[in-house]
């Protein structure tokens, strides 16, 4: 009987070790915390941290985070003096091109492309400052483009200008924006995104509509925070 005891203890202790050893090792750790929001940005060859990533390769949010989703958002119009609808000059705001005062070519420097791109951003700003996010909060982005009169393809260089004046500008090593980019919206936040070339858009002279995706603030967050604060007024440094 004493035997017979032991042996059974013995089989259930090999078989609980083994029941451990089996089990999947990684696949609860790999998920984010309830609470959690992390972006993941992959290191650079020799393993250091990249100090300069475009964006994210994905972003895993908890089960406890919330989200806010915008609509598909296109630049306002009628704030360019001398422009009429439909001309994509239309939808360009002066109020955030520095040096640029409306009803007059825009400079050199500056693409259509790139003046819509910095008017929708700064629509989708005002969208999530109105629900208590800021552009810090935005997880994803979906980036439409549709390709100026005259050109083979959307001007996806001008695009991404505009892009890192309001994200991905700020040296992840020291802390410091990045001046090249010139910051209208100084923000470390390196989003998911996707770009999608379109033969149209849905309003006749837009060049560029985004979708976002935000997620509110938890406790144990461990985003960067406190780097989205405009440079001086609401327009850019350029």
């Amino acid at each position: 009987m004493m035997n017979n005891l032991n042996s059974a203890i013995i089989f259930s202790s090999i078989f609980t070790v083994i029941m451990v050893s089996t089990a999947p090792a990684t696949s609860l750790a790999e998920q984010p915390r309830p609470n959690e929001i992390e972006f993941f940005i992959p290191p650079l060859d020799d393993g250091s941290q990249n100090p300069d990533p475009f964006l994210a390769s994905g972003v895993s949010i908890g089960k406890n985070v919330a989200t806010y989703y915008t609509a598909g958002t296109g630049p306002a119009g009628g704030n360019n003096p001398g422009t009429e609808f439909p001309d994509p000059e239309f939808f360009v705001d002066p109020e955030v091109i520095e040096g640029f005062a409306g009803g007059e070519e825009l400079p050199a420097d500056i693409t259509v492309t790139e003046a819509q791109g910095l008017n929708v951003v700064n629509r989708i700003k005002a969208d999530l400052e109105e629900n208590g996010l800021s552009l810090e909060d935005v997880i994803f982005l979906r980036i439409y483009l549709e390709a100026p009169e005259g050109a083979d393809r959307a001007d996806y260089a001008g695009w991404n200008r505009a892009y890192r004046r309001y994200f991905a500008n700020v040296d992840r090593d020291t802390g410091q924006p990045i001046d090249d980019y010139d910051p209208i919206v100084v923000n470390e936040t390196r989003p998911a995104r996707s770009n999608i070339e379109v033969a149209t858009l849905p309003v006749e002279g837009w060049l560029v509509e985004i979708e976002a995706v935000a997620a509110y603030a938890q406790e144990g967050d461990t985003r960067p925070r406190g780097q989205g604060n405009p440079q001086g007024h609401g327009g850019g440094g350029r």
